[in-house]
């Protein structure tokens, strides 16, 4: 379903190649810094991304605006919109019907957005992102500032929205236990590059300096050196 090779951001990314079949959701992981957010960018064409990208056949970056939201929707980190609308036309402008009553957002549709908290508005702008049901949702910590309901109400819908379909979902998400409930797949990434393809333990201590223990996450007594940020 999607294709990609040799995507970079100026100093951020270093050649990412990734495939996503029809049906899947990938959760990206990955330390502060590693590149996550970049590689969502270069995909969602912001910043003017060299190297390919095949979605169906297509490269959503070079469609025009009536049609590429049926093909690649993003929700970026930020929750922020540019016009104080109401949250009902902030929806409508993604397209489609916007029908999701898994978000239990009727008390929010004729407020203003920027009148919203933080996990309200978050609700609404994934609202947004799913509303024409495009081919390929780019998530960028669609659980943030969310309540721990809401975070797993979230990932619920966003795998129903994928599983047993042709669309599919590339997550990033800092929540570890999160992405290996709900994920088909989870690409590691460090350093601006995706250096793994598991979340094991070798990828814990190497990646995020963290061990998994009986109590949970503990800091490893070792940490790799290797764990950085993308240039």
């Amino acid at each position: 379903m999607l294709s990609a090779s040799g995507l970079s951001l100026p100093h951020r990314l270093f050649d990412a190649s990734l495939e996503i079949g029809g049906g899947e959701l990938v959760c990206l992981v990955g330390p502060n810094g590693g590149g996550k957010t970049s590689l969502l960018h270069a995909l969602a064409g912001i910043g003017g991304a060299p190297g390919t990208m095949s979605l169906d056949g297509k490269d959503p970056r070079r469609e025009g605006p009536a049609r590429r939201p049926r093909l690649m929707t993003f929700l970026p980190a930020a929750r922020e919109a540019a016009w104080p609308l109401l949250a009902r036309d902030l929806i409508a402008l993604g397209g489609g019907d916007g029908a999701l009553p898994e978000l239990e957002l009727d008390l929010l549709l004729d407020r203003r957005i920027d009148s919203l908290s933080t996990g309200e508005r978050g609700r609404v702008l994934l609202a947004r992102a799913l509303a024409p049901q495009p081919k390929l949702l780019l998530l960028d910590e669609p659980t943030a500032n969310l309540d721990p309901l809401w975070r797993i109400r979230v990932m619920e819908l966003i795998h129903a929205e994928v599983t047993g379909t042709q669309r599919a979902a590339l997550v990033a998400i800092h929540d570890l236990d999160a992405a290996e409930r709900y994920a088909d797949r989870i690409l590691v990434m460090n350093a601006g590059r995706i250096v793994a393809e598991e979340l094991g333990d070798a990828q814990l201590t190497d990646v995020f300096g963290i061990a998994r223990g009986p109590e949970g996450w503990t800091p490893a007594v070792n940490p790799s050196a290797d764990r950085r940020s993308s240039p």
